[in-house]
């Protein structure tokens, strides 16, 4: 009989995170869920069968604090984010810094402090949770595409390095998802900033665009997907249909893709 795998699952509290900690526990795996708050979840709030920890991505003691209170985990999926958005010349060095800790090396440095047991035992997955927008950059979200766009290069560098130990690494890039998380976005635009007009007519589009996108639970079936597939593939694209941008990308200029992009989201370029 086979062991039963413990996974940890970065932002289990709401969106994607929350559906992929539903779909594990329901698939029999043993499931910790990271939120910065987790002691602030109401009991309806609290999926039965997951085990919630601490964890604040954009806090390096947290991250330590977390990896020793959990101890060994075999699969973690790297959910958890800031959405950032801002036109590049205004955005505070503050808050750059804080989303790339939070996005970017925060991810990085939970994963060094689990790799050990993975490569140990010849088992382990890492899942990371990109976006469609590192791949096709959209105007005054560069730090956030940036910030997906390392990751990525983190995740499939890492899978190159770890795969000869039975450790797979695979990328998940979704396209709009309706999480509600153009709620949750952080603004950067300073008062009467010349970018003002093209920064509402985005953020108009974007919101739209992320309420009528495909669900968190379809995401989560990919990443539960890469999760179970023996060996993964390194990278899965789901939403926004994603056959068909690619595909596009790899047909027309980059200039066209560019372009398109632009439009999609009320922007002449």
């Amino acid at each position: 009989m086979a062991p039963q795998r413990t996974a940890l699952v970065t932002g289990a509290t709401s969106g994607i995170g929350l559906e992929v900690a539903r779909e594990l526990v329901n698939r029999g795996y043993r499931v910790i869920g990271s939120g910065r708050n987790p002691e602030r979840l109401a009991d309806d709030e609290r999926l039965p069968g997951v085990e919630y920890v601490a964890l604040d991505l954009a806090d390096r003691d947290s991250i330590h604090a977390c990896t020793t209170a959990i101890g060994d985990v075999d699969i973690v999926v790297h959910n958890a984010g800031e959405s950032q958005s801002g036109p590049v010349e205004e955005l505070p060095d503050e808050a750059v810094d804080r989303l790339f800790q939070t996005n970017v090396f925060g991810p990085v440095q939970l994963t060094q402090r689990l790799l050990p047991h993975m490569r140990g035992q010849g088992y382990g997955r890492v899942v990371t949770v990109g976006s469609m927008l590192a791949s096709f950059p959209l105007a005054h979200r560069g730090s956030y595409c940036a910030a997906k766009a390392a990751l990525k290069g983190f995740a499939l560098s890492a899978r190159q390095e770890l795969s000869p130990f039975g450790v797979w690494v695979s990328h998940v890039e979704p396209g709009s998802i309706a999480t509600g998380i153009g709620t949750r976005r952080t603004h950067y635009i300073a008062e009467g900033s010349p970018y003002q007009a093209d920064y509402d007519t985005m953020i108009t589009h974007l919101d739209a665009n992320e309420q009528s996108g495909i669900s968190p639970a379809t995401v989560a079936k990919t990443i539960v997907k890469a999760i179970e597939a023996d060996p993964p593939r390194e990278f899965y694209a789901v939403g926004s249909n994603a056959p068909l941008v690619f595909a596009l990308r790899r047909l027309v200029p980059r200039s066209v893709v560019t372009s398109l992009v632009a439009r999609r989201h009320g922007l002449k370029r």
